[in-house]
């Protein structure tokens, strides 16, 4: 137990090093209102990312599709791209696997909706490719990164970038923040006009 404790305070110390920069309440300030417009004008939100990020795609998709209905009965419509897995697969050995996201969002996304990427590094060839046929198609774009940000923070609207260079830590934080997004458009965020 004395080799294992240091190294939970460690890990724990780092996660909490990389939430206390002001660059998480400035990227939820950012994101919120791009959600409820999408909620407003009953647009789709797509999320979609790579092994860890695929499973925040779809935990997001669940948290924010079912715990924010409000009592006017608005709800987030969203997608998360990894889900299908039969689709996915198909682009992915026909065509080429860069080209998974970006060919579901070629024949769902419509002008307005969201695209919300999530990788790691920001460079996952994938995300980046999918962000690129959103902006085309005149989606809203957010990208949740980490490592400096990589690519994906200068193909996004809005960029939430962790400070850290541990994959852990980062998909800590990204797990977080689809946690205090959901809780802040169930408790505090203004219900959607009609």
């Amino acid at each position: 137990m004395g080799e294992i404790a240091p190294y939970v305070h460690r890990y724990v110390e780092e996660t909490k090093a990389a939430l206390s920069d002001p660059y998480l309440a400035e990227g939820i300030a950012r994101v919120v209102p791009v959600l409820l417009e999408a909620r407003a004008q009953d647009r789709t939100i797509f999320f979609f990312g790579n092994g860890g990020s695929a499973s925040t795609a779809s935990h997001f998709v669940a948290d924010i599709g079912k715990a924010t209905i409000r009592g006017d009965g608005r709800r987030f419509r969203c997608i998360a791209l990894v889900d299908n897995v039969e689709t996915l697969t198909a682009w992915a050995n026909d065509a080429e696997y860069s080209r998974v996201f970006a060919e579901q969002l070629a024949t769902l996304g419509r002008p307005g909706d969201v695209a919300i990427g999530i990788s790691g590094s920001g460079n996952s060839p994938n995300v980046l490719r999918a962000m690129e046929t959103a902006t085309h198609l005149g989606l809203r774009t957010v990208g949740l990164t980490g490592m400096g940000g990589g690519k994906l923070k200068d193909l996004v609207e809005v960029p939430i970038v962790v400070p850290s260079r541990s994959m852990q830590h980062i998909e800590d934080v990204h797990l977080l923040i689809g946690h205090l997004l959901t809780a802040y458009l169930r408790d505090e965020a203004p219900a959607a006009p009609r």
